[in-house]
């Protein structure tokens, strides 16, 4: 009869993966990248332990969602899932009245151009600012 291992879990999403836990992981998975299905050296090659589904986007900090990962890919990975993070806060704060409108014009149905001339984007006519007369 085998000896059953609980699944380890963070106390907090900071927390360091054991060692112990990193060797199960990488036997779990066959030493192979879930990124990009290539074979890992633990002696030769730079590899991370990747979130499948990842923290900032509500995943768990815990041995199942956790994957060994070739350093290159994870990096690539973690960058879209970062710019996808962005945006949500982005679209969050505009919701919720918190973000700064990046335009000064009150209206998103106006454009002003680089000569300080405004113009109504769905008429093209010019509505105030700098215009010759």
């Amino acid at each position: 009869m085998s000896r059953s291992v609980p699944e380890w879990v963070a106390k907090h999403d900071d927390q360091k993966v054991p060692d112990r836990v990193k060797v199960r992981i990488l036997e779990r998975e066959n030493f192979t990248c879930h990124l990009t299905g290539a074979k890992i050296d633990p002696l030769r090659d730079e590899f991370d332990f990747d979130h499948k589904v990842s923290l900032i986007l509500g995943g768990e900090h815990r041995e199942t969602n956790l994957f060994p990962a070739l350093r290159s890919a994870h990096r690539k990975k973690t960058a879209v899932e970062m710019s996808v993070k962005s945006k949500i806060a982005r679209v969050k704060k505009k919701h919720l009245g918190i973000a700064k409108p990046k335009s000064s014009l009150s209206h998103p149905h106006l454009k002003r151009q680089f000569d300080g001339t405004v113009i109504d984007r769905h008429t093209g006519e010019i509505v105030g600012g700098r215009h010759e007369r």
